[in-house]
C-alpha cells in the first residue's frame, strides 16, 4: 500500500476543491468536506460519500438543517493507486463525483462523463 499522512492527503482534497471551477463552488450550498481514514466496514472500496439532499431536491422546506456530507476515503484511495499521481488523479475524480452528486447528477451520468 502507498504511505500518505493523513495531513498530505488532506492536502490533495483542498487542492483538488481549488480546482473546481469557481462558477460552481459559488453554486455549492450548505455543504461540508471531511476526510476520513476509512468507510464503513460493509464497503470497504468505498472511495467517497455524499450525504444529504441535493440541490436539485430542495425545496422552500429546505432550511435549518445541518450541511450536506462529503466524505473523501484515505485507505481505498492508497490501496488502490500505485503512485502519488495516482493519488492525485484518483482523488479529484473523487472530489468531483461526490460535488456532482451534491448538485443532483447521478452515478449512471457521472460515469459516463468519466467520474466512475
Amino acid at each position: 500500500m502507498l504511505e500518505m499522512t493523513r495531513e498530505e492527503f488532506e492536502e490533495l482534497v483542498a487542492e483538488a476543491l481549488d480546482r473546481i471551477p469557481p462558477e460552481l463552488t459559488r453554486l455549492m450550498d450548505n455543504v461540508a468536506v471531511f476526510v476520513e481514514d476509512e468507510p464503513d466496514p460493509g464497503d470497504p472500496e468505498l472511495l467517497g460519500l455524499y450525504e444529504g439532499t441535493p440541490l436539485t431536491d430542495r425545496g422552500e422546506w429546505y432550511a435549518g438543517v445541518l450541511p450536506d456530507r462529503i466524505t473523501i476515503y484515505r485507505g481505498p484511495t492508497l490501496r488502490m493507486c500505485e503512485s502519488r499521481e495516482d493519488v492525485v488523479a484518483e482523488t479529484e475524480i473523487t472530489v468531483v463525483h461526490e460535488i456532482a452528486h451534491h448538485f443532483g447528477i447521478d452515478d449512471a451520468r457521472l460515469h459516463a462523463l468519466g467520474y466512475g
